[in-house]
């Protein structure tokens, strides 16, 4: 189910960054018509998104097994398949709220409302962009709300194409587009019996606000989960952004600007990683990343580290209480559309990520496919040094919401 690949990758720059981009292609023979996403009632305009995080959480203790590197993006996962549930109704759409934390109205408002506000600059940014892919041979009769919907809310642009042995070239080709060559592949094949995807790309950018020097950069040992030892290298700074929770120390290192930051969480020895993520709820997360104390020193070190992770996360999506969504006989997605060969279910939710960290900042990038198919078809006080297995994430530093959360077990 998953895999981990340690490499160190070329990658190209963004060309132009913006929090969303507005998705133009064919809808039959015009686009969607255009609609302003309705303005967003007090609950929604309230909410703090900590459902974000709670999913987040949730869905990487699902995924990391306290073995292997984990890294997955709520973000992607969550535009993905919020897109979805625009078109579920029944029990199906209650399964989906209940484990997104929150009703679709809130949702969408919630995350349009945080994506157009993510902070954008020279120092870090984020690129999103989602799409759906229409199978226009399959006798499918789309909604037209939920295009409108999806179009609203989350920019989606809507291509209607043959579902034929060309088209997953055209949506990983679409992908590593918008995540600057990151992901290259979210589909190895295109199955019969799909008639459309769901499909979020999500590519972040951060240069350091303060740039290691080479002296900075020194060679350290890792400790592996498995108690092994690599050998790397260690960018050592001093930092003002002291984390602390009751099992663990850590330190937040602002990308330039402050619009960002990443965070790292190391557990005390005595505690293990995959014990320490499974103890940790969204709201201690969450208090954790609110209460830095930026009066504490830090003396700070990151190995270096670089990797790609992909995981099908279905099983693990029905596990946390959507299995009706990805149940042909019960599955409820009328005001997605129908289809000649029968009712529609998710047969898939594919997830791939990568990060590389280095001295001069971070790059990541996460894509997400949802299958949708037709049944029958000053002196430091503090020292953290990230030598053996820790927690990371990317946080916008105004809501302290992670973009992504991810786990090193070993650096080699």
């Amino acid at each position: 189910m998953k895999r981990v690949f340690a490499a160190v990758l070329l990658l190209a720059l963004l060309a132009g960054c913006g929090a969303r981009q507005q998705q133009k292609d064919a809808w039959g023979d015009e686009q969607p018509p255009p609609v302003e996403p309705m303005a967003a009632d007090g609950a929604a305009e309230e909410t703090d998104l900590g459902c974000v995080t709670d999913f987040g959480l949730a869905l990487f203790r699902r995924c990391f097994d306290g073995g292997d590197n984990t890294l997955v993006s709520p973000l992607s996962v969550l535009e993905a398949l919020a897109m979805a549930a625009n078109g579920a109704a029944g029990d199906t759409l209650a399964q989906m709220e209940a484990v997104f934390g929150a009703d679709m109205e809130t949702l969408n408002a919630a995350l349009h409302g945080y994506v157009q506000d993510l902070p954008d600059g020279a120092g870090g940014s984020v690129h999103l962009a989602n799409g759906i892919w229409l199978n226009e041979q399959a006798g499918l009769a789309v909604e037209p709300d939920f295009l409108k919907t999806n179009s609203a809310w989350y920019g989606a642009g809507v291509y209607k194409r043959p579902f034929d042995a060309a088209l997953a070239d055209q949506i990983n080709g679409w992908v590593a587009e918008h995540t600057a060559g990151r992901i290259e592949r979210i589909l190895d094949e295109v199955p019969q019996g799909a008639v459309s995807y769901l499909v979020n790309a999500l590519a972040f950018d951060g240069t350091w606000e303060d740039i290691y020097r080479e002296d900075q950069v020194r060679p350290g040992t890792f400790t592996a989960g498995d108690g092994g030892t690599r050998e790397g290298q260690f960018m050592w700074s001093t930092e003002r952004a002291f984390l602390k929770d009751e099992d663990a120390v850590g330190f937040m290192k602002f990308y330039e600007g402050r619009g960002y930051a990443f965070a790292a969480l190391l557990p005390e020895e005595s505690v293990s990683l995959a014990d320490y993520a499974a103890s940790l709820t969204g709201e201690r997360l969450r208090a954790v990343l609110a209460e830095a104390d930026e009066s504490v020193y830090v003396d700070a070190a990151i190995p270096k580290f670089s990797g790609e992770y992909g995981a099908e996360l279905h099983g693990l999506l029905a596990d946390m209480g959507m299995a009706d969504a990805f149940d042909p006989g019960k599955a409820d997605f009328s005001r997605l559309g129908r289809s000649e060969s029968g009712p529609l279910y998710l047969s898939r939710v594919l997830h791939r990520t990568f990060i590389n960290v280095d001295e001069h900042g971070t790059e990541a990038g996460a894509a997400t496919a949802v299958e949708v198919r037709a049944a029958g078809l000053l002196g430091p006080e503090e020292r953290v040094c990230l030598d053996r297995p820790f927690l990371y994430m990317l946080v916008d530093c105004r809501d302290r919401v992670p973009l992504f959360i991810g786990a090193v077990t070993d650096i080699g």
